[in-house]
């Protein structure tokens, strides 16, 4: 972590301008998971503390995109989904302290709000991206979200993969600009994990496609993890490649030969690549009664798989005895849907059991850190990511814009 954070620099008495990432889940009027909330609270405590004048900015949603498309089917369209209100108002809760609110992020009305803020005082924007130029990341509109601050503090490290105004134009224009705790803390962890592992070094992907995750798996097998265990449904693919019938699977078939040479890497690279032995199908003409497990070489061409089998949950397990850092991105198996989140919640304390073990354990990507949760495992993690894409291209090695745009210590 060679970035300055909020700890470095004095900021009392100025507008310290915090994007946060409160792009939560919300349910009429009520917020369904507060994970990123809580996980931007010590930043905010302490910005508080010091007195600074706190300004929080997040995205929530894709309104304008959901707006167009609901235009175009003809189908209802609820603003109310996209406001932020109800997120200062839980915001509130955990500060124990009043959370102002902004109907805007910019323009004459919000510098008001701004200038009549107190040291201590929290005032939450609304929805940045209900402008379309917090995603085109436009001039004037960095300008305008610059004009409100004398402090960048960048604490959403899930969105850093991306040059929006909020994450990466506004810097040009405000500066100091560093990394909130949250920010600090994931990029402690997952730099460690990518450039200085304690071995051995387990890494677990999952998830639908392996197109999702080849610059991943190439850039661990590059920094050699010591096991790469692979589930999902990316699996078939590679079970397809090798002459396997998959059924009615999801595979994608462009991506067989790149599965191939993904296991010819390993192999020259001297990482040992796991892949399921069993696991559990349906039959795609009777998928509510024909819930069977068995091995992967039996499948025939009318089942679908969709999740990993008992098996292979005990190979994986072991897979992970006496590991020192395990990586954990993407479910096992269909999730959402049960029973097929027994694979998915089966590895999550297998992760947690590896943790109080002694290894140091990092998960990300919304199913793997639902299913911890879900499991009530997360506490037995080191480290639950609040990055999907941002993890996934930072342990690919990418530079992610949110990131680079801060000052250097």
């Amino acid at each position: 972590m060679n970035k300055k954070t909020i700890k470095d620099i004095d900021i009392k008495g100025k507008r310290v301008f915090i994007r946060v990432d409160f792009n939560v889940p919300i349910k009429n009027g009520a917020i369904t998971d507060d994970t990123r909330i809580r996980g931007a609270l010590p930043t905010i405590r302490y910005a508080i503390d010091e007195g600074a004048r706190v300004i929080l900015a997040s995205h929530l949603g894709r309104p304008l995109k959901d707006k167009k498309k609901a235009e175009e089917k003809g189908t209802p369209y609820d603003p109310a989904k996209y406001r932020l209100k109800p997120v200062a108002e839980k915001l509130a809760e955990y500060l124990g302290k009043a959370v102002g609110f902004a109907d805007d992020c910019v323009g004459a009305e919000v510098e008001a709000e701004v200038a009549g803020l107190a040291d201590g005082d929290v005032l939450l924007l609304e929805n940045l991206r209900l402008h379309a130029d917090e995603e085109k990341n436009g001039e004037d509109f960095c300008r305008q979200l610059a004009a409100l601050a004398d402090v960048y503090v960048n604490d959403a490290f899930g969105t850093a993969h991306r040059a929006h105004a909020s994450t990466e134009g506004i810097t040009k224009f405000v500066q100091p600009a560093v990394a909130g705790l949250l920010m600090e803390k994931e990029l402690n962890f997952l730099g460690k994990a990518l450039n200085d592992p304690e071995r051995p070094f387990v890494a677990i992907l999952g998830g639908a496609k392996v197109s999702d995750k080849i610059p991943v798996i190439e850039s661990l097998i590059e920094r050699k993890v010591d096991k790469l265990l692979i589930g999902g449904a990316m699996a078939y693919t590679f079970f397809k490649a090798n002459g396997y019938t998959v059924g009615k699977s999801l595979v994608e078939d462009e991506m067989m030969p790149k599965a191939l040479e993904i296991e010819e890497k390993a192999k020259a690279a001297g990482v040992e690549l796991i892949l399921p032995t069993d696991h559990q199908v349906v039959d795609s003409y009777d998928p509510l009664h024909s819930r069977k497990t068995i091995p992967v070489e039996f499948t025939n061409t009318g089942l679908i798989g969709l999740d990993i089998g008992t098996e292979t949950i005990e190979i994986f397990k072991r897979a992970l005895e006496g590991a020192k850092t395990i990586v954990w991105n993407g479910p096992m198996g269909m999730f959402e849907e049960k029973p097929f989140d027994e694979g998915t919640v089966a590895i999550a304390r297998a992760v947690a059991d590896a943790t109080d073990a002694g290894a140091v354990s990092i998960v990300g990507g919304g199913d793997s850190v639902a299913a911890v949760n879900q499991s009530g495992l997360d506490d037995k993690i080191s480290h639950i990511s609040t990055g999907g894409g941002a993890t996934l291209e930072f342990l690919a090695g990418d530079v992610l814009p949110g990131v680079a745009a801060l000052n250097d210590k």
